[in-house]
């Protein structure tokens, strides 16, 4: 099966540095795909590349074979990719409901859809009416993820939605992800190695600006050698 994303020796730039030196990589369709690295090492600059925030100077991204690299990021939307970044992109003067409004294409709910993100994120229909900032951290993060599948979507791209988050909301986290990704194929940028590792059916590790390591999570989880020397840290105590 081709991959649902493919990037082909991936440059990017930001001012006058280069921070992508050709990521080449394949998000397999269906399930959760995740990119590790230490901060710095260019996994959200992969992410706003994908989704035409930052251009790459050189290379191909191509999503179910079309070449959107130099497309504009509304236009790369259209195409049913979201991104949920790590300041989440919600407005906390609005409520709730405004949010997700704003995130639809035409300004009206599927009711169906909007009941089974009821049914994955129950604050969401619990806090409809508040404004988004009287949210705590982890309700955010839900409302940041419920505004990318508020319509139907063929990849979301997640950067570290764990980032500060109690360990039980990570746990409510892990399985909301699972049933979101029954539908969608997800690619996450993620710290946090519990949440990776539940989550994850590949897993690309990204160093200065490549992929060093590319293959099963499975793989990466109980191998403490490529633990070691990809991460620089052995991850079976996380």
């Amino acid at each position: 099966m081709a991959p649902v994303l493919r990037l082909e020796d991936v440059h990017t730039d930001i001012g006058q540095y280069q921070i992508l030196h050709g990521v080449s990589l394949d998000v397999p369709e269906g399930g959760v795909h995740v990119i590790l690295g230490r901060n710095g090492a260019g996994k959200t600059t992969t992410l706003r590349t994908i989704m035409g925030l930052w251009k790459a100077r050189r290379g191909a991204i191509l999503f179910r074979g079309e070449n959107i690299s130099r497309l504009p990021t509304p236009d790369i939307a259209q195409r049913g990719i979201a991104f949920v970044p790590e300041n989440m992109g919600i407005f906390g003067g609005l409520t709730v409901e405004e949010n997700m409004r704003l995130a639809t294409k035409d300004g009206r709910f599927d009711a169906e859809r909007l009941a089974r993100i009821h049914d994955i994120f129950p604050a969401i229909g619990q806090f409809w009416n508040k404004p988004a900032h009287a949210l705590s951290g982890g309700q955010k993060q839900m409302l940041a993820v419920s505004r990318a599948i508020v319509e139907r979507r063929e990849l979301i791209l997640i950067d570290e939605p764990t980032k500060g988050l109690a360990p039980s909301i990570i746990r409510n986290m892990i399985a909301a992800f699972r049933e979101i990704a029954e539908e969608t194929t997800i690619l996450l940028v993620e710290q946090n190695f519990h949440f990776a590792k539940a989550l994850g059916q590949t897993v690309a590790v990204i160093d200065d600006g490549g992929i060093v390591h590319r293959g099963a999570m499975a793989e990466l989880a109980t191998d403490v050698t490529l633990q070691s020397r990809f991460l620089s840290l052995s991850l079976e105590a996380h």
